[in-house]
């Protein structure tokens, strides 16, 4: 009989389930949206029962679609939204509260008396992150302290916490198992990612009992069962989204890079087996575990990418979709006389400036949209390697290639600028559905249908980027761009 791996993949704005087959290919995808709220200026929520609903909604409808039978699916993987933080009643189980989404920045005060306390630095030692609204802790605090007799019912071990990846988990289980992976637990600046325990003084310090947290395991396991149709079916891999996305993209060697091109960007760094510690900023986190092995990465993120485009669309109307960026900026030829910063809500790694504000140099009589385009597209890129740079100080690893994702590696223009400019070849998957195939990689390889070596025979890339830049220009517009960063800093003081 045909087997198939099923990677659900939880995603901010939508639930989405991938059907692979047992050469990873992709057999169909079924996907339904997930609505947002926004109470309040700068909170943002789910419905964790939306959540699920419309996650298992997608299941069955990918497996109607292609006239799959439960007996044939191998192994479920499951892919998530990371920090998004959920609490529920362990006997009804029902939220107390929305799921508060990562975006949120309602716990900016919790963070800030965090930080004004001198925690920093024991929070970067152990967890590889920094103190932010950002991570599942200040979010868990705010539920204890703001929902009503949240924090007697946590007291009395009467409520789970869990991020998304354990809400689904516990769910298609019927409440047998509360557990997370590995990538999962080092998102949540609860745990440590050395001695891979929750650590006890980071949870006396904010107050959050242990008993409500989930029991950690590898990134490939078997979790529990999902019965379906009287047929058990196993989950045995489970990752945050962009480590899915890392193993997807078949990033197992040391230096291995991919970067993920959406909204913003995620860069990611397989830096092995020991936790790199950054001095720009980036995040040291767990990137899987699997073999009775743990593999870190550093991790940097670019704020603005996809939605600077987004912006030239809605904001300036000068396209009506991204898909026309690649042909007008083909149209400027050798011009790099306009740069765009596009810092909308300041700069991140590796210059860590919140006061800094998007800018516009180097325009003349004869810019035109054709111009700005150009120069935003190439923003992303410069931004990109902003991050690698720093990536490679930390690492003290060379990149030999980057690898990419996401909605905005299409563009050709940008991709091979962004070879370009990093002077390093640009490799685009043929599947670039990075983060649901690293899903079902981990099940698959939990349940013997693959192994590592066979993943990284399979891999494919539907493109290939060179360089193709002499590299006086190279270091002249990288130089410029620099410029332009500096120069839009500390603007808002």
């Amino acid at each position: 009989m045909k087997k198939y791996i099923v990677a659900l993949d939880q995603g901010t704005t939508s639930s989405r389930t991938v059907l692979f087959d047992e050469q990873g290919n992709i057999c169909a995808i079924a996907q339904e949206e997930t609505e947002q709220i926004y109470p309040n200026h700068g909170w943002v929520e789910q419905n964790p029962i939306e959540i699920y609903q419309t996650q298992l909604q997608t299941f069955k409808n990918v497996l109607k679609k292609n006239k799959v039978g439960a007996q044939s699916i191998a192994a479920i993987g499951i892919s998530n939204q990371r920090e998004t933080t959920i609490l529920w009643n362990k006997k009804t189980g029902k939220p107390i509260y929305n799921a508060i989404v990562w975006q949120d920045v309602r716990t900016s005060d919790i963070c800030k008396k965090l930080k004004k306390e001198g925690f920093e630095k024991y929070v970067k030692k152990t967890t590889g992150l920094v103190i932010d609204s950002y991570f599942s802790a200040p979010k868990i605090m705010w539920l204890l302290e703001n929902v009503p007799n949240a924090k007697e019912q946590a007291t009395n071990g009467e409520l789970l916490f869990g991020t998304i990846d354990t809400w689904l988990l516990w769910n298609l289980t019927n409440g047998k198992v509360h557990a997370t992976d590995y990538s999962n637990a080092s998102r949540t600046m609860l745990f440590n990612i050395k001695t891979l325990e929750w650590d006890e003084e980071l949870l006396k310090k904010m107050d959050i009992p242990k008993s409500i947290l989930p029991q950690v395991s590898a990134s490939s396991h078997h979790f529990g069962d999902y019965c379906f149709k009287d047929q058990n079916i196993p989950i045995t891999g489970i990752a945050g989204d962009q480590q899915a996305a890392l193993f997807g993209q078949a990033c197992f060697n040391t230096g291995d890079t991919k970067n993920t091109y959406g909204t913003g960007c995620f860069l990611l760094m397989n830096t092995g087996e020991k936790p790199k510690y950054s001095k720009h900023g980036l995040l040291t986190t767990i990137a899987w575990g699997i073999d009775n092995k743990i593999y870190y990465a550093l991790e940097g993120s670019v704020f603005i990418a996809g939605a600077a485009v987004q912006w030239l669309r809605d904001g300036l109307n000068i396209i009506n979709s991204a898909e026309e960026t690649e042909n007008f900026a083909n149209q400027v030829k050798n011009d790099n006389s306009v740069y765009v910063v596009p810092a909308f809500s300041g700069l991140g790694a590796p210059y860590w400036d919140m006061d800094a504000r998007g800018c516009i140099f180097g325009l003349t009589r004869d810019t035109g949209k054709n111009h700005l385009i150009k120069a935003t597209l190439e923003s992303i890129a410069y931004r990109s390697k902003d991050i690698i740079n720093a990536m490679q100080e930390d690492s003290k690893v060379t990149l030999t290639s980057l690898k990419v994702d996401g909605g905005a590696c299409v563009n050709n223009y940008l991709m091979q600028f962004q070879a370009d400019i990093l002077n390093k070849k640009v490799e685009r998957a043929e599947i670039i559905e990075s983060s649901a195939l690293g899903a079902a990689y981990l099940a698959g390889i939990g349940v013997g249908l693959w192994r590592i070596e066979d993943i990284l025979k399979s891999r494919k890339n539907e493109n290939e980027f060179t360089p193709n830049m002499e590299e006086a220009k190279r270091n002249k517009i990288y130089k410029t761009w620099q410029k332009a960063v500096q120069r839009s800093m500390n603007w808002e003081e």
